[in-house]
């Protein structure tokens, strides 16, 4: 590894910045090796590596599904009976979903316990809601998936909710099902939101989020 890291080093100048990223001091309220009540500080890193998590067991998935009505009921089926350590891998991806959203949300609640949203962090308060909003997204998309009555009963209701929304319910009920009933376009579209429109949204929003700690630093206690 030392020899890569010095081949890669002559050529690219990696030093600098990886110093830049790795030598960033941690307040000693914020650190949880000198204070055990600043692990509330460590929300945030749980998200990421929550999120870490969900995205390398969804490659692993995608290896295996197949996005149609005709099979996607089955493709889980494989991937839970059939392929090595697959029942295995869909639990952590199912319980690693709802453990975003747990986390997510003592995160932004920690936030707002210590009054870290207010200035000059609104922005990264805005930011951090619409990664609330993307990460209840995944786990809205990603319940159609397998395809059975629960998943289909469950996103009907979903998308009905999404139509009461004033002014633009309607269409965007449309947009999600691709007509009036959850069908095979639904479960189409849903995959493509799950596995390409998300993540897109995911990486902006943390590299901004991740950017704007960076610049701010973390929030004193009160």
């Amino acid at each position: 590894m030392s020899r890569i890291y010095r081949f890669l080093d002559e050529r690219l100048n990696l030093g600098p910045l990886i110093r830049g990223i790795a030598d960033h001091e941690v307040p000693a309220h914020a650190d949880p090796l000198k204070n055990l009540s600043a692990m509330i500080y460590c929300f945030g890193g749980i998200v990421f590596f929550i999120l870490l998590l969900q995205a390398l067991t969804g490659v692993f998935l995608m290896l295996y599904y197949v996005p149609s009505p005709e099979d996607a009921y089955a493709s889980v089926n494989y991937i839970q009976n059939e392929t090595s350590f697959g029942s295995f891998v869909r639990g952590i991806h199912q319980v690693g979903a709802s453990a975003a959203v747990v986390m997510v949300s003592l995160h932004m609640a920690r936030v707002v316990f210590t009054g870290s949203y207010k200035k000059p962090r609104e922005l990264n308060w805005i930011v951090g809601i619409f990664l609330l909003l993307v990460v209840a997204g995944f786990c809205f998309t990603g319940y159609l998936l397998p395809w059975d009555q629960k998943a289909y009963w469950a996103t009907t209701v979903g998308v009905n909710m999404v139509a009461t929304i004033p002014l633009v319910g309607d269409f965007l009920a449309d947009a999600l099902r691709g007509g009036k009933e959850v069908g095979s376009l639904t479960l189409v579209r849903f995959f493509v939101i799950h596995v390409m429109f998300l993540p897109a949204f995911l990486v902006f929003f943390l590299a901004a989020h991740f950017f704007m700690v960076r610049r701010q630093g973390l929030s004193r206690p009160l």
